[in-house]
């Protein structure tokens, strides 16, 4: 069951062959993750997203409040009896019918659905995980580019690339050749007692579990946090390499060509995103 407008029903055909979101990647949307109908980060979530909406001049509804977008998720989690589970949001809101490039309306429709998911909170998995770089294409850095947009044909075709070439992921790099971040989320670097990610200025995706670790770090002292560019010279001199993201947390990179990586820091880092997580 998905949740259309406000109307819950059937996952079936419910949008048609001018969808904006379709035709020319006129949707943005955002992925959250719910446990026993508590949601992370929502507030984060929801004012990313109006800001999105604003980058991308569509029209805010008035009752698109944080309470009535909230309401809306508990009710397509009731309808697919997922309230009291594990859950995958996706909110959905795409510009409505009418246009070429220049829409006909700035006026939106919004769908949410959600799927079950296994772990409740943020899980440590001891697997090997193995990245390399993506070169084939590059990210333009802009602020479009930090935005969570239907745009993501980089992301696809480098995902094909790291299944083609049995990696776990794949990191990618902007058009000035420097890392930006992984297919699936934001990346951080640590050397010695310094944590680098990449700033938003490089085009890297404005992540709400990029903005969790980076409020977590300013926190601890004995490590120097900055925003600053990586290079691919770096990763191989690195301590450690992991990826963020709101469903899996922090996931530690194991592997990069030939160098391997520790995963303390990351381990660390993940209890005390438990701890935020519970205490929020």
């Amino acid at each position: 069951m998905i949740n259309f407008n406000g109307n819950i029903q059937e996952n079936k055909e419910i949008l048609s062959i001018e969808n904006r979101g379709y035709t020319y990647g006129d949707a943005l949307f955002e992925t959250i993750k719910a446990v026993h109908g508590k949601l992370f980060f929502w507030e984060d979530h929801y004012f990313r997203l109006m800001a999105s909406m604003r980058i991308m001049r569509m029209e805010i509804p008035m009752n698109f409040t944080m309470e009535f977008l909230e309401e809306q998720i508990q009710n397509t989690l009731t309808a697919n009896q997922l309230n009291n589970a594990s859950a995958r949001i996706k909110i959905l809101v795409h510009r409505i019918e009418g246009g070429l490039y220049l829409p006909e309306s700035n006026d939106v429709n919004f769908v949410i659905s959600a799927k079950a998911i296994d772990s409740d909170y943020y899980l440590h998995v001891n697997e090997n995980y193995v990245v390399d770089l993506f070169k084939d294409y590059y990210v333009s850095p802009s602020l479009l580019s930090t935005l969570k947009t239907n745009n993501k044909v980089l992301n696809v075709v480098g995902s094909v690339y790291a299944k083609e070439n049995n990696l776990n992921n794949c990191l990618i790099l902007n058009t000035d050749k420097k890392v930006v971040e992984a297919l699936n989320g934001n990346v951080f670097l640590v050397k010695d007692n310094i944590i680098k990610t990449p700033p938003l200025s490089d085009g890297c995706l404005k992540g709400v579990m990029r903005k969790q670790i980076i409020e977590i770090l300013k926190h601890i002292p004995d490590y120097q946090f900055e925003e600053a560019s990586i290079s691919p010279f770096e990763l191989q001199k690195a301590d450690e390499l992991f990826i963020t993201n709101v469903i899996v947390g922090i996931q530690p990179i194991t592997n990069y060509r030939k160098k391997q990586f520790s995963q303390e820091v990351s381990k660390e880092l993940l209890q005390k995103l438990n701890v935020k997580v519970r205490l929020g």
